[in-house]
């Protein structure tokens, strides 16, 4: 320390913190040998304690205020001293000022998550995370416990610990409280006070901390976990799955129409489509058919029918019923070159060729005109 600093040091007798800092809890007041002499004025502003220190023993504490130190105000570093009937030279103090005002907007979260045993889901792991508020509300308490000999106290020297604590807090809470896992974002109000006195209990006695506000913000599930509750959850919406396979069908087909340049592919795609919507529909259809009295019927055995096998870009598509045939012959899905085959053929054979299909391509178109002379 320079010399015009010693001079102020003894002949300016103010002590007091102007706190411009937001994450600052405990800060020593600098003085030269730490001399304070009688009648030096104390300055306390709102939001802050000022605590004497005298030979590593805490003496007296002071609330928001202006004092005169004499050996009125220091009653116990009076003790100390041996202060009987008041002193005239200075005399050596550390004065620690400790910031009682919230200090907000501090983060915690599970480094790694949490076992539970859930009802629905049975052992699940669990991540979190949240904000929360910090105050000092004991000043010998934090002294002696976290601050020791340092100059400047910072949040961030608490934060690990408070971190700590939180989420074993958490833990515990969970592990007490049962709440299903698809329950919990309904509770994050009255868990985040739950979780508040639990951490307040572990930090206001032992280290003279509050946690004035808690909050939970997200409570996740592992992503896998999260996907299967999509899929039922999709599910769900669905509802009958025979009704949502027909309605894709049907979208299908009308895509299809809507491109008749998708080729030899897009013509087997929807005329397989259909087919399958037919089938479908025959099952669904089948179910209702019963007697009277609500006895069920025996249909009649069904007769033999012709398997159809078309060749389509390149691929056999198939067995497919002379009905469903001439749904794709009238849609324009099959023509005449379009190569067909059935048991007892010889081999593949365009379809107007052959006598069972030719008429449903309608009366052959006659011959060119002869030309004229």
């Amino acid at each position: 320390m320079g010399l015009l600093d010693k001079l102020r040091g003894e002949l300016v007798d103010i002590i007091e913190w102007v706190d411009d800092s937001r994450h600052t809890l405990v800060w020593r007041f600098p003085r030269y040998h730490n001399q304070i002499k009688n009648g030096a004025h104390l300055i306390v502003r709102p939001g802050q304690v000022a605590v004497f220190v005298h030979r590593g023993e805490l003496a007296d504490v002071f609330e928001p205020g202006h004092y005169e130190l004499k050996t009125d105000n220091l009653p116990i570093l009076s003790t100390i001293m041996g202060w009987k009937h008041g002193f005239d030279s200075p005399f050596k103090a550390e004065v620690y000022f400790v910031s009682t005002k919230q200090i907000t907007d501090l983060k915690w979260g599970t480094p790694n998550p949490i076992m539970l045993r859930d009802p629905d889901f049975g052992p699940v792991r669990l991540r979190a995370f949240g904000t929360y508020a910090l105050k000092a509300i004991d000043a010998r308490a934090l002294l002696k416990e976290l601050v020791g000999t340092d100059s400047s106290f910072e949040t961030d020297e608490v934060t690990e610990l408070m971190r700590s604590v939180i989420v074993s807090a958490f833990a515990d809470m969970l592990g007490e409280s049962q709440t299903a896992a698809l329950d919990l974002a309904a509770n994050y109000r009255e868990m985040s006070e739950d979780l508040r006195k639990y951490v307040c209990e572990r930090i206001d006695d032992e280290y003279g901390l509050e946690v004035p506000q808690m909050f939970i913000v997200n409570i996740s599930l592992p992503e896998e976990v999260e996907k299967a509750l999509d899929t039922r959850s999709s599910m769900g919406v669905i509802g009958d799955m025979n009704r949502f396979q027909q309605f894709q069908m049907g979208n299908a087909m009308m895509a299809a129409a809507e491109n008749p340049s998708g080729g030899g592919a897009a013509e087997g795609m929807g005329l397989g489509m259909g087919f399958a919507m037919a089938n479908q529909m025959v099952r669904g259809g089948g179910a209702a058919l019963s007697g009277a009295g609500g006895a069920q019927m025996a249909p009649p055995p069904l007769p033999a029918v012709v398997a159809w096998h078309v060749a389509l870009n390149g691929q056999t598509q198939g067995p497919f019923t002379p009905q469903q045939i001439a749904e794709g012959i009238s849609s324009g899905q099959i023509n005449g070159s379009t190569q067909v085959w059935s048991a007892g053929m010889p081999g593949w054979t365009a379809a107007g060729q052959v006598p069972q299909l030719a008429g449903l391509f309608g009366p052959p178109s006659p011959p060119p005109p002869p030309p004229a002379n």
